[in-house]
């Protein structure tokens, strides 16, 4: 407000100087008239100056008003814009802030989940570190294999199939011992194998100390499978194959995929290398198999069965047979003893039909009746 008031009199400062200027100049001007004629120049430019002050005046008043009423349609506007504004700034901060609680809480069920997660690493890497110290001692690692082994074969084999720690041959104790027909018959799975010369494969950093693990690799294997062949294969006894169980697909992927000449040396001395998902695979098959083959021997006992039985009907059938000869001369019997009853009884209605008088003579009887019945014979 106080602007605008400090404008308005710039304003009038301006007209006045400009108006006296006007006088000055027309003064300046008629200089050489009449004192008369400045006089009366001088009474109308007071005149009009005080018109022209007047209506200055009145402009600046209209102009104050006018500056006032916009001040206050400026004020007003202002403050709904402000107020809207601040409406607005409310709800973003509103949404801002529940937004924000949101993000928080899935922050923190984030922060809880990685904390689980990293529990359950430190408990995997313990039992990795324990799966390490396993597989690096032989005894321990022959009896992880041992462990998987019989998890796969009891899961996948009737219980009366397998014997795990089976003596055969000389006192030899097998890992497992399936129990299949003959052919092929029972048959060895050993669980234990060298993983020494596997590892230092697996660790050879230069070209000559991989070249040495692969031949110790081969002749680990070309030894244990000589071992399978000899101590598990009993003729007359197993079955003429027997199986190596690799409890680690990694080690049975790298020997197939590189050592495929051990592998046809273990074929020929017929010692079948498998891992558990190739064992699994094959253990159903064996199932399959004796499942079939308990199904043939199931039914050659049926069968057996059927002809005993049949044989009983046919001695069942003879029987009906002497039984009905028997009712058949029984009903014969009936229908000579149904004859003889009949001709009594004819006779018996002939005797009750003949009256007899006093004077009836013996001999007219007899001549009624026939003869007498020691002469007829009783039929």
């Amino acid at each position: 407000m106080n602007t605008i008031l400090l404008i308005a009199v710039l304003i009038g400062v301006l007209g006045v100087a400009v108006l006296l200027a006007a006088l000055y100049l027309t003064t300046h001007r008629n200089t050489g008239n009449t004192e008369a004629t400045g006089a009366l120049k001088a009474s109308e430019m007071a005149i009009r100056l005080s018109q022209m002050t007047e209506a200055q005046a009145a402009q600046q008043a209209q102009l104050a008003q006018t500056l006032q009423a916009q001040e206050r349609a400026l004020a007003k506007a202002v403050d709904d814009r402000l107020q809207l504004l601040t409406g607005k700034i409310d709800a973003t901060l509103e949404k801002s802030t529940k937004t924000q609680k949101t993000s928080l809480d899935e922050l923190k069920e984030r922060l809880v989940r990685i904390d689980t997660a990293q529990k359950s690493l430190a408990d995997l890497s313990s039992q990795v570190v324990g799966l390490q110290d396993i597989l690096s001692n032989k005894q321990a690692r022959g009896a992880f294999g041992e462990v998987q082994l019989q998890d796969l074969v009891e899961s996948a084999m009737p219980p009366d199939t397998y014997t795990f720690q089976a003596t055969i041959g000389d006192g030899k104790r097998a890992d497992c011992l399936l129990d299949l027909p003959n052919p092929p018959g029972p048959m060895v799975v050993d669980a234990k194998f060298p993983l020494e010369a596997w590892r230092a494969l697996q660790g050879a950093k230069s070209e000559t100390q991989k070249k040495q693990a692969e031949r110790a690799f081969r002749r680990d294997i070309a030894v244990h499978v000589k071992a399978i062949s000899e101590k598990y294969i009993v003729p007359g006894e197993t079955a003429d194959a027997a199986l190596m169980f690799l409890p680690s697909e990694a080690v049975y992927a790298e020997l197939h995929a590189n050592f495929g000449d051990s592998v046809d040396a273990a074929h020929r001395a017929k010692v079948f290398i498998v891992s558990p998902t190739t064992l699994w695979a094959l253990l159903n098959t064996m199932r399959a198999v004796m499942k079939d083959v308990r199904m043939k021997e199931a039914a050659s006992i049926i069968q057996t069965e059927v002809l005993t039985m049949l044989e009983d009907v046919d001695r069942l059938d003879k029987r009906v047979g002497h039984l009905e000869k028997h009712f058949q001369l029984a009903e014969k019997d009936i229908k000579d003893i149904r004859t003889s009853a009949n001709r009594v009884k004819r006779r018996g209605d002939k005797i009750h039909n003949i009256q007899l008088d006093d004077g009836t003579e013996a001999s007219a009887v007899e001549d009624t009746l026939g003869e007498p019945p020691l002469l007829r014979g009783v039929e």
